[in-house]
């Protein structure tokens, strides 16, 4: 099928874009790119140096990598962070009555209707900013969206003749929502999951590059970014194009990928 073909295809160049931070993370290049060589700063873009160098004359292209490598980790670990929550309320409000129901769809509703950068610089600063601040952050505000896709899918799934049929058969609750509603929800689960990502990936370069978010050491795509604020003016502007154009990159990777999974997983409502 085209949709599979494209998919594979998408799955192939992320994981070549994966294995690629990796190397680069691992090997550090031989740490030629990574330490001052002011004898060579301020280079444009060259066969020698791709994305050229920076006003310290370290490699862009190492740098890039690095931060790319740090933005898909912590993007991942927000994402499956809020994945989880998500998961977690949704059911909650599915199966344990309208008290609980009442309590996630306020929750959801208020951190809905707040600022959604205001929130996340407020969490990001009581936590100290940091990776850690970055991820529960961007853990407790992207979560609303799924939460509320999976709670409608269990509530659907809760009237079910065979759902309502277990009780009698001496099924649990707990053995109902993990033999049938589970397996039910994970389509849904993962399309969030991937979706998630880019979301998660954006937020964390945009609170860096506020200084909200890592320190000014890590070779992040928000830190390349606000340092490439400086020398813009001066005419180098490679230092700002290939960081921003690379997280660009990725960010669309993973949103075709959530939307190739919905194609496969949600033919009808994709066709509409």
């Amino acid at each position: 099928m085209p949709g599979q073909r494209g998919l594979s295809l998408i799955i192939f160049m992320f994981c070549l874009a994966l294995v690629a931070g990796i190397l680069a993370w691992a090997w550090q290049m031989g740490n030629q790119g990574l330490n001052p060589q002011l004898s060579m700063r301020n280079l444009a873009p060259s066969p020698a140096h791709p994305f050229g160098t920076d006003w310290l004359g370290r490699d862009m292209l190492t740098r890039t990598l690095k931060g790319l490598c740090i933005s898909l980790g912590i993007g991942m670990s927000a994402a499956i962070f809020s994945s989880v929550i998500a998961i977690t309320l949704g059911i909650a409000a599915g199966i344990m009555g309208k008290t609980m129901d009442r309590i996630v769809t306020g929750l959801i509703d208020v951190i809905m209707s707040a600022p959604h950068l205001v929130l996340l610089i407020l969490i990001s600063f009581s936590l100290g900013g940091g990776a850690k601040g970055v991820i529960i952050s961007i853990a407790l505000t992207h979560w609303t969206r799924l939460a509320r896709i999976i709670r409608a899918e269990v509530i659907q799934l809760r009237w079910a003749e065979y759902i309502r049929i277990s009780p009698r058969l001496g099924r649990s609750k707990p053995w109902i929502i993990r033999h049938h509603m589970l397996p039910a929800i994970v389509p849904q689960f993962m399309v969030g999951l991937l979706l998630t990502f880019p979301h998660a990936i954006l937020h964390a370069a945009g609170l860096t590059f506020l200084g909200f978010g890592l320190s000014p050491h890590t070779p992040a795509i928000g830190i390349l970014l606000t340092e490439a604020m400086r020398h813009l003016s001066t005419g180098h502007w490679w230092l700002a194009v290939a960081p921003g154009l690379s997280l660009v990159a990725m960010v669309q990777l993973f949103d075709l990928m959530g939307n190739r999974l919905r194609m496969l997983t949600e033919p009808k409502s994709s066709q509409d």
